[in-house]
């Protein structure tokens, strides 16, 4: 994944809390941890501090300090890499991950803005599997309980799941494309829906989100009015999922690499 720079945390000057309540001190480090990515073994100062947007001395400071507690390890060559204690977190984390606390509230909200229903959609096989679903405030609108089994080939989270999977071909190609699927009666006639792929670490396929309702009510240019909302979403469960920090905007389809 790439590495932001939160100018609030990278300032180098003024006073010892962020604009949010936090502990400068306590972001910067947290910053130099951020830094690393599952494909960096090392890291040098240098790139820390590029990393970082911290000065060299203030990133080798906090390195040192980190290092005390084994959250850092400075080696022979002087790079640095994540210590046993950065590793505990990440196994502690793991541990007692659940994504339905983390999926349902961003579904939740997804659906207080659009007043329509949010899924997530995993892949089993050549199956799709709704595992958290969020049903919209409105008296019409469209069923599928949680565990509920559909084809992948077949409406838009599944052609969502299969086109960043790297199937080949139309419509997959203009899926990856435009970052997301518009689906309309596909499955059920009587129902539409608009659907985006959700991420995790290295930028593997964890599933689709969607939100749906009858297609008398969501039209093609009304699902279009949803697509930042819904990409907007998408990269909050992505970033939450693995672990980091959401960038500004949402950059789904441009990020995403086969």
């Amino acid at each position: 994944m790439k590495h932001t720079t939160e100018k609030t945390i990278a300032s180098e000057g003024g006073s010892e809390d962020t604009s949010d309540g936090g502990v400068i001190a306590v972001r910067r480090a947290m910053a130099v941890l951020a830094a690393f990515g599952t494909d960096d073994e090392s890291l040098s100062l240098a790139e820390l501090s590029r990393r970082t947007a911290l000065h060299r001395s203030t990133v080798l400071r906090l390195a040192r300090t980190l290092a005390l507690d084994n959250y850092l390890v400075q080696k022979d060559g002087g790079d640095w890499r994540l210590g046993r204690a950065a590793g505990w977190l990440g196994a502690c984390y793991q541990a007692t991950f659940n994504a339905h606390d983390i999926i349902e509230p961003v579904l939740r909200e997804l659906s207080l803005k659009t007043k329509e229903s949010a899924t997530f959609y995993i892949r089993e096989g050549n199956q799709r599997t709704c595992v958290v679903r969020v049903e919209g405030p409105q008296a019409v609108r469209h069923h599928v309980r949680m565990g509920t089994t559909l084809p992948l080939d077949v409406g838009g989270p599944g052609l969502v799941i299969l086109a960043f999977s790297g199937e080949p071909g139309e419509p997959y190609e203009s899926i990856r494309r435009q970052g997301y699927a518009i689906s309309l009666g596909a499955r059920d006639p009587q129902v539409s829906s608009i659907s985006v792929p959700v991420f995790g670490l290295q930028w593997k396929l964890l599933g689709a989100i969607c939100i749906s309702g009858p297609l008398s009510r969501l039209t093609e240019p009304v699902l279009e009015q949803y697509v930042e909302e819904i990409l907007a979403a998408a990269q909050q469960l992505s970033y939450a999922t693995a672990g980091r920090r959401p960038a500004s905007n949402p950059a789904i389809a441009s990020s995403w690499h086969p």
